[in-house]
C-alpha cells in the first residue's frame, strides 16, 4: 500500500477531496477506497442537465475538474467515473477502465455497452467501483469474487460470471438475483468513451436526452428528479413535488442537490 501525506498531493486532488468531504487517511487501503466511494455518492449528484441543454460534454480531466469540483456540478457515468478513476490513480491505486452493458429495467438484451465502470486493485484483491449510476447501486466497492454476497444496509449485491457477457453485477430484489450490469475485462482508453458518450448525448433512442435524471444519496435515503418531478426519500417517508416556476425549480436544485445552474 502507498501512504500519502496531504502536503504531497496536487492542489486539484486536495480540492476534489474537499468537494466530496473526505478528510480521512490517504493510505491506499481498501477501507479508504470504500470511504472515498461512499463520500462521492453522497456529495456529487448524478445528472444529465447539460445534455438536456445541448451543451456538448467533455471527458478531459481538466474540464471535468472545472465542472464537478470547481463549479460543484454533477455528471453521468462517463464523466463521474472518468474523474473518480483519475482521483484514485493520483492517490496511488491501480485502476482499470471497462465498458459495461446495463441490464436493469431492460426487458430484452441491452442494445449496447454504454456504461463506464472501474476495477481497482488493492494488494492482491480486485474491486468493482462505480460512482456513475443514477439508480440504487453499491455504495461501497464490491470484491470481484463469484457469488460472494455484499450486504450494504438493506441492499445486497454479488458478482456472477457469464461465458459471453463476462462479469455480472447482480442485486437481490424481492428474493431474486437480478442483473444490474455486465462487463468484460477489455481495457478501455479514454478515447474509447468518446463515441459512447456522443451516442448517449445525441442518439434519438438514447434515454439521456429526453428528460431530467438527477440523483443523490443522502444519509437518510435519496433525492431524485424524474422529468420535472422532485422525489425526496427519507427514513420518515417521501415528499414528491413539481416546482411551478423556473425560479422554484432552480431553488430546489440548489437545496436538494447543491446544483447552481447559474
Amino acid at each position: 500500500m502507498m501512504n500519502h501525506y496531504r502536503s504531497q498531493l496536487k492542489p486539484e486532488v486536495l480540492a476534489y477531496l474537499d468537494r466530496i468531504g473526505y478528510d480521512g487517511p490517504i493510505d491506499g487501503s481498501a477501507a479508504t477506497l470504500a470511504e472515498l466511494q461512499e463520500c462521492h455518492l453522497h456529495t456529487v449528484p448524478y445528472e444529465n442537465l447539460d445534455i438536456l441543454q445541448r451543451i456538448p460534454l467533455s471527458l478531459e480531466i481538466d474540464v471535468l475538474l472545472e465542472k464537478i469540483v470547481v463549479r460543484r456540478r454533477g455528471g453521468y457515468c462517463f464523466e463521474l467515473n472518468a474523474l473518480f478513476g483519475w482521483l484514485l490513480r493520483e492517490l496511488g491505486y491501480s485502476v482499470s477502465d471497462y465498458m459495461a452493458r446495463f441490464w436493469r429495467d431492460e426487458p430484452n438484451l441491452p442494445p449496447k455497452r454504454r456504461h463506464h465502470v472501474l476495477k481497482v486493485k488493492v494488494g492482491d484483491i480486485f474491486y468493482l467501483c462505480d460512482v456513475g449510476v443514477g439508480g440504487i447501486v453499491p455504495r461501497r466497492p464490491i470484491k470481484m469474487a463469484e457469488k460472494l454476497e455484499h450486504r450494504q444496509g438493506d441492499e445486497c449485491y454479488r458478482m456472477e460470471r457469464d461465458p459471453y457477457f463476462g462479469w455480472l453485477l447482480c442485486e437481490l430484489s424481492h428474493g431474486e438475483w437480478r442483473r444490474l450490469y455486465s462487463f468484460t475485462e477489455e481495457p478501455q482508453l479514454p478515447k474509447d468513451y468518446i463515441m459512447a458518450t456522443y451516442w448517449c448525448e445525441n442518439a434519438p433512442d438514447s434515454i439521456f436526452n429526453r428528460d431530467a435524471m438527477v440523483a443523490l444519496r443522502t444519509k437518510d435515503g435519496r433525492n431524485t428528479i424524474a422529468g420535472k418531478e422532485f422525489r425526496i426519500f427519507t427514513a420518515e417517508g417521501s415528499n414528491v413535488f413539481t416546482p411551478e416556476t423556473q425560479e422554484e425549480y432552480n431553488e430546489a436544485l440548489r437545496t436538494y442537490f447543491g446544483i447552481d445552474m447559474n
